[in-house]
């Protein structure tokens, strides 16, 4: 029997990703461009890609996954805002995709797709319930329980890093204040650093964690802060749901234990112990091609196929 294989996007402000996904979880062929700012350069990109993964397909394409960043609407079958690809807000984007894509195609947001992807091909495999956070420049997260994607009544479920957990914190892009996301992500790591350190010219995490590892004690502090913050985050997420696993991703958990062992401590004291005691914290594996493989996986489930 001939392989079949089906095609991942993971559409950012930034960058669109995208692959060709085997049934394993593997990708056998992928690319990545820039992201336009127009919503017609966009739909270009994605119908060249498209082309491009079928003509070098080694195998039939059966569908095709998309994960977008924003709040995607399961109802209205649309991406209502994203902050970062502000062309995408409102836009009926399956019709106009189904215009050049003959396979099923499904559109989701882009963390419940690293989600789903570290579900069924990563760190998650086996489990029955899981949380992914990802900490970088914001906190994206996507839920499953039960084995299946929480997507809540309209498909705006796992919000996560728009938890308050600081009620005197910093304002967020999102209009509330002390947001997970505002006090646990990279910029926060930087503006702490800053802060201590009265330093300038530091402008990413990355520098930051590479003066903790040197003994920097402002560059320590930033960590810590940020492990505490997001400790109390995960503290929450165990008792409210109660998950198998929580899997943490994302460009700051290049830091690793660094990062990872303060927060499991501090997830450990804002927690119940029983819930806590059969919770697994621990890193995601997929990196950045978690989305784009949830994406694939996703569109594939979605066509009646496991």
């Amino acid at each position: 029997m001939t392989a079949s294989f089906d095609a991942g996007f993971d559409i950012g402000g930034t960058d669109i990703k995208f692959g060709l996904v085997g049934r394993d979880g593997r990708i056998v062929r992928r690319g990545r461009v820039r992201s336009p700012e127009t919503m017609a350069g966009i739909l270009d990109a994605l119908r060249e890609a498209w082309a491009s993964l079928k003509a070098k397909a080694p195998g039939p394409v059966r569908s095709c996954g998309f994960g977008v960043a924003g709040f995607y609407s399961a109802r209205k079958r649309r991406i209502l805002q994203s902050p970062n690809c502000p062309a995408l807000d409102g836009y009926p984007l399956v019709p106009a995709l189904r215009r050049f894509i003959e396979v099923p195609v499904r559109v989701h947001n882009d963390a419940d797709m690293a989600a789903f992807g570290e579900f069924r091909h990563g760190a998650g495999r086996g489990a029955r319930s899981l949380v992914l956070l990802t900490v970088g420049t914001g906190i994206g997260s996507g839920i499953v329980l039960g084995g299946k994607l929480w997507e809540g009544e309209d498909g705006f479920a796992g919000e996560l890093g728009h938890i308050p957990v600081n009620p005197e914190g910093e304002p967020c892009n999102c209009g509330a204040r002390g947001c997970l996301e505002t006090e646990a992500s990279a910029p926060k790591i930087v503006r702490d650093y800053l802060a201590l350190s009265g330093r300038t010219g530091v402008t990413e995490a990355r520098e930051v964690h590479a003066l903790a590892r040197a003994g920097d004690p402002a560059a320590l502090e930033s960590f810590r802060r940020c492990a505490y913050w997001l400790g109390i985050g995960l503290g929450t997420v165990v008792n409210m749901l109660n998950p198998g696993m929580i899997l943490l991703g994302g460009g700051v958990l290049a830091a690793g234990r660094l990062l990872l062992d303060p927060v499991v401590e501090e997830a450990r004291r804002r927690s119940n112990p029983l819930p806590f005691a059969g919770c697994r914290i621990a890193r995601a594996a997929l990196g950045n091609d978690a989305g784009l493989i949830g994406a694939a996986a996703w569109a594939r489930l979605g066509a009646g196929r496991r």
